[in-house]
């Protein structure tokens, strides 16, 4: 009998010992990564009497959860100067952490925290590329790492993340190509890459993201055609703004509360199925190529509160019946070629309705009209960015080389003067060192020999 308690006791003391040893551990590594993180500010806190930071009180911008001893979430919020107007992937004083900061044995200690399903470092100025060895946190669900000086490609790995919900990585320096690993994570529901560099064109496996409520890819300098995106039926928020995609408005899945497409060059009409998305609250697409008659649909679905359709080819005239729906309190169609007379339910002040509508040929406010012919005129249309871009270096170009050839011709001037002066100056002094007697001509001839 005496032997059970004994051995009671020992396994006892074994597991409280193991508990203190991984309470230590995982406090331990919080304190390396607050070192790494060059000690700011917002983890003063850590500092409790403890020397745990699991038992600090959550705040807005640190918080640690916990299960037992394990560490389940870490969100640090820092105060650090973001998408500062000149970065080359050296650090910055007062904008990202110092020299001494190696992204690679970050992450390192960071994945050593292996029950982590919530990681948020925002603003904190990690810069380096990301190493793909974060995908170790294989129970992570959440990731944001926004507001840093993150650069290169995103790690592939990241597909390896089954997991994984949500991805933020919101205004680094990624300039690679949008990943092409939607099918992998069969979870993620939200995906924010905007305001970094990425290029080339949206993946065709996007459309195998099932999962999907939020794609903002804003910000970037993504090609091409938008792919299909009418599979994504739990979709609820499209942000592509500014970019330079182009080709026809892809269809839309009616789960769409807010769609934003303004500043990229797609052309062609606006589909008549976007007169079905009935739970659009927010249509923006301005700033494109788009032509033909708006459809009138748009102006009365259900829900819609903002519609900007501003500085597009949109054409033709308004019907005089059409309704707008109550919700609707922003419209904008100004800078366009739209004929005829403005609806009642556009030219009223109604429900404080705000309504743009100038640079186009209603008769409405001709102050601020074209003149009839001008929207009757054939479009020419406007410029798209790339097309601006190359005229400019063409005359770039052009002008370098006629600067060039001026400067060429203008040395060749200088050298023809140097050498006729020369021959000046060579004959006046043979006709001074002539022989009495004796022609210039002769001399330059060269047949008169000194005997």
């Amino acid at each position: 009998m005496a032997w059970q308690l004994t051995a009671l006791v020992m396994t006892i003391t074994c597991l409280m010992l193991f508990r203190t040893s991984e309470q230590s551990s995982e406090s331990e590594l919080l304190q390396q990564l607050r070192k790494q993180l060059e000690y700011p500010r917002q983890l003063e806190v850590w500092n409790n009497p403890s020397g745990n930071p699991c038992y600090t009180q959550p705040t807005s911008v640190v918080t640690v959860t916990c299960e037992g001893d394990a560490v389940t979430e870490l969100k640090i919020v820092g105060d650090r100067i973001t998408k500062p107007p000149k970065f080359s992937g050296y650090p910055l004083p007062n904008v990202s952490l110092s020299e001494a900061f190696v992204i690679d044995s970050f992450v390192t200690t960071l994945t050593r925290l292996t029950t982590l399903r919530v990681v948020i470092l925002v603003s904190l100025g990690l810069w380096g590329p990301l190493p793909d060895k974060i995908h170790r946190l294989s129970s992570l669900q959440v990731l944001d790492l926004s507001s840093n000086l993150l650069y290169g490609s995103i790690p592939p790995k990241l597909s390896a993340m089954s997991r994984l919900q949500t991805l933020t990585l919101d205004g680094n320096y990624f300039n690679g190509t949008v990943p092409d690993w939607f099918g992998s994570l069969s979870n993620l529901t939200v995906l924010r890459l905007q305001r970094n560099r990425l290029k080339a064109s949206i993946p065709a496996s996007v459309g195998k993201a099932t999962m999907l409520t939020e794609l903002a890819l804003a910000g970037n300098n993504i090609s091409g055609e938008v792919p299909a995106l009418d599979s994504l039926v739990k979709l609820e928020m499209l942000d592509l703004r500014d970019n330079e995609l182009d080709g026809e408005l892809p269809d839309m899945p009616t789960s769409l509360v807010t769609v934003l497409l303004s500043k990229n060059s797609f052309k062609g009409e606006i589909p008549e199925k976007f007169g079905q998305l009935n739970r659009l609250q927010h249509l923006d697409l301005s700033f494109n190529f788009l032509e033909g008659k708006p459809p009138e649909k748009l102006f009365d679905l259900p829900n819609i509160s903002y519609l900007n359709l501003a500085a597009n080819m949109l054409s033709g005239s308004l019907s005089s019946s059409l309704t707008c729906s109550s919700t609707l309190g922003f419209v904008d169609l100004s800078t366009n070629r739209i004929t005829g007379e403005l609806p009642a339910c556009l030219s009223a002040n109604l429900n404080n309705r705000v309504v743009k509508f100038d640079g186009n040929c209603f008769s409405a406010d001709p102050e601020h009209q074209h003149e009839a012919n001008y929207c009757q005129q054939p479009h020419k249309g406007r410029r798209s960015g790339k097309d601006v871009g190359l005229v400019v270096t063409i005359v770039g170009i052009v002008l370098i080389v006629l600067v060039l050839s001026l400067l060429l011709m203008a040395s060749n001037k200088r050298n023809c003067q140097r050498v006729t002066a020369e021959q000046q100056l060579l004959q006046k002094q043979m006709q001074d060192n002539s022989t009495p007697g004796m022609s210039s001509e002769l001399l330059e001839s060269g047949t008169y020999l000194r005997l």
